[in-house]
C-alpha cells in the first residue's frame, strides 16, 4: 500500500494558508506527525480524511487521485480526530454499531468486530452503560475502538493517548505497534514517549510547510554537540530565558540546573555539555534559520512536549 502526498496546500485567502507544498511519501508503519500550534497538522489529516479538500497538489492512495475517487480510500479508513464527540445516551455497543452500520459492516460482522474491539480497548465490563457516564479517557477508547470498525489500511489518529491513564497509554502503544505492521498509521502527538516507542519516522511541520520528514536517529544528529547543562542562582534564571533557547529547567535548592539548545557552550561559569533528547531536537529544528520563515531567537520559550 502507498500514500503519496504531493506539493499540498491549502490556502485560506491571499495571506493566509494551512499548508504550502507538502510532500510525502508513505507506505507501512508508523508516521510521527509534530508542530506547533498552528503548524497544519489537523488541515493535513483532515485532508487525507476525505474531510476537506486542498488548494493544489494531490493524495494518491495506491496511485488513485482521492480528489476524484474518495471511496477508494474512505471503504480502508479509520480516523480518529482530536474533538471526537459521542451520542451521551447510547451505550458502546448502540454507538458502534450505529458507526458500524454507517460503514457498511454487516449486522453479523459488526456485533463479532465490536465484541473484539471492546475486549481490546478495556471497555467489555461496561458496554452497556450509557457513554454520558464515561470518563474522558473512556470515551477517547470509544473512539480509538470506532476508528479501527472496518479494520482500516490507513488509520489517522489525532492525539490518540489524550486522557488515558498509563497503563491504557501502554495498552493503545502496544495495539499500534501490533497494526502498524500491514497498514499505515498516522500519528499526531505531542507526548515524547508515543513518537519514541512508536515510529522512527518522524514529520515536522511549521506554519503550513514540512520542515523535516525522517528517522528519529537522523534528527537527533542534526543537534548532536548543541545541548548543555548550566547551573545558575534562581534570580539568574529571567535573564536566562532572555538570552538562551531553555528546553528545560529544574529548582534544586536556591540553584537552577537550565538545559540549553545552542550551536556553542552558554557563557557560564558551571556549565556542561549533554546528549540532546528528541524533543531537544525538535525545537531546534522548529526554531532554525529558515524554519518556516523565522529565525531563531535566543528568547524562544521552554517547551515541556512536543506540539
Amino acid at each position: 500500500m502507498q500514500l503519496t502526498i504531493s506539493n499540498l496546500s491549502k490556502q485560506y485567502s491571499a495571506q493566509v494558508y494551512g499548508l504550502r507544498d507538502v510532500s510525502l511519501n508513505l507506505s507501512a508503519g508508523v508516521l510521527g506527525l509534530v508542530g506547533p500550534n498552528g503548524a497544519g497538522k489537523s488541515t493535513l489529516m483532515r485532508i487525507l480524511a476525505t474531510i476537506s479538500t486542498p488548494t493544489h497538489g494531490s493524495v494518491l492512495w495506491n496511485g488513485v487521485d482521492i480528489s476524484k475517487s474518495a471511496n477508494e480510500l474512505r471503504v480502508v479508513l479509520g480516523y480518529l480526530p482530536q474533538d471526537f464527540g459521542v451520542y451521551p445516551n447510547l451505550s458502546p455497543i448502540e454507538f458502534l454499531s450505529y458507526l458500524a452500520a454507517l460503514k457498511g459492516l454487516t449486522a453479523t460482522a459488526a456485533k463479532k468486530r465490536i465484541d473484539e474491539l471492546l475486549c481490546l480497548v478495556n471497555l467489555t465490563d461496561v458496554r452497556n452503560r450509557a457513554l454520558g457516564t464515561f470518563s474522558g479517557g473512556m470515551r477517547q477508547r470509544v473512539g480509538i475502538a470506532q476508528a479501527l470498525l472496518n479494520d482500516p489500511h490507513l488509520l489517522i489518529v489525532d492525539e490518540p493517548t489524550v486522557g488515558l491513564d498509563p497503563q491504557e497509554r501502554v495498552r493503545f502503544r502496544n495495539l499500534l505497534s501490533d497494526l502498524a505492521g500491514e497498514r499505515i498509521v498516522i500519528l499526531s502527538t505531542h507526548i515524547v514517549a508515543d513518537i519514541e516507542t512508536l515510529t522512527r519516522d518522524l514529520a515536522i511541520l511549521s506554519r503550513g510547510s514540512l520542515l523535516y520528514h525522517g528517522g528519529l536517529e537522523s534528527l537527533l544528529r542534526t543537534v548532536e554537540g548543541k545541548t548543555w547543562e548550566l547551573a545558575a542562582d534562581l534570580n539568574e534564571v529571567a535573564a536566562l530565558r532572555q538570552r538562551y533557547q531553555i528546553s528545560s529547567l529544574m529548582r534544586r535548592g536556591n540553584r537552577a540546573y537550565l538545559r540549553v539548545i545552542q550551536d556553542a557552550a552558554p557563557a557560564a561559569a558551571e556549565v556542561r555539555q549533554v546528549p540532546p533528547t528528541l524533543e531537544e531536537a525538535y525545537l531546534y529544528t522548529v526554531a532554525s534559520p529558515g524554519a518556516a520563515g523565522s529565525p531563531r531567537a535566543p528568547s524562544a520559550p521552554s517547551v515541556g512536549a512536543l506540539r
